[in-house]
């Protein structure tokens, strides 16, 4: 994305705005562009036209062009969880700009045409993550099937009230309740590109640990690496 000076593109004129999108559609011989195409060959930035007309949407009306479709079939789950993942991947709250390959699986622009702006999908993937329903989804409480582990090292059964495998939504929770913060070391996301964390249980459900947010917490990789069953030091 090129060199942006905000202060001059905010005193640009709509129509100067509207204009440059139907000199781009006409250099590329489409009747319809994508943000990244735009970012490509205009003289702004697609979010100077976020900022002014409140979606790519409208930005494509107002110019005369079709709007750009986003494939009806993508599951609105998928969209969530790549929303998580860039994420989990920053240590922080995405920006619009960074919504593109190869951080994002799908663009900035399959958001707002699914949702009608960034910010409304950002909206609704927190009511997801934060959903009444995912605390049903986590019990098994009424569950008429037993759940037990048995102890490799002593041999004990433990019965458990909730299932081994940590929902994605759980992870992401945690995830945020620790800063996106390695709980042992420190490291994160946000201080060192590539690191990879992960979600682990306290006291492993093997030993009796539930899979529950006070028994849950963040480890980079390379702290859990190894850790096995083993209680934490």
């Amino acid at each position: 994305m090129k060199f942006e000076l905000d202060n001059y593109a905010r005193n640009v004129s709509d129509d100067l705005l509207i204009e440059d999108l139907v000199v781009v559609a006409k250099k590329l011989n489409k009747n319809s562009i994508t943000h990244d195409e735009y970012n490509r060959e205009g003289k702004y930035s697609s979010s100077t036209y976020l900022r002014r007309f409140g979606s790519w949407f409208n930005a494509l009306e107002k110019a005369g062009l079709q709007k750009t479709r986003t494939p009806a079939n993508i599951p609105e789950e998928d969209l969530f969880r790549n929303i998580e993942e860039v994420w989990t991947k920053l240590g922080r709250q995405p920006r619009y700009q960074e919504i593109k390959t190869p951080l994002s699986k799908y663009s900035a622009g399959t958001y707002e045409n699914r949702f009608g702006t960034w910010r409304k999908a950002l909206e609704k993937f927190v009511s997801y993550i934060n959903a009444d329903k995912l605390d049903e989804e986590e019990s098994t409480n009424d569950s008429p099937n037993e759940i037990t582990s048995v102890d490799d090292t002593s041999g004990k059964t433990f019965k458990h009230k909730t299932k081994r495998e940590i929902s994605e939504r759980l992870r992401f929770r945690i995830l945020m309740r620790d800063g996106f913060t390695c709980k042992k070391c420190g490291r994160s996301p946000m201080k060192e590109m590539g690191v990879e964390l992960h979600v682990d249980h306290i006291t492993p459900w093997s030993k009796g640990g539930e899979t529950l947010p006070e028994n849950l917490e963040t480890k980079c990789s390379r702290c859990n690496l190894g850790k096995g069953n083993a209680f934490n030091e």
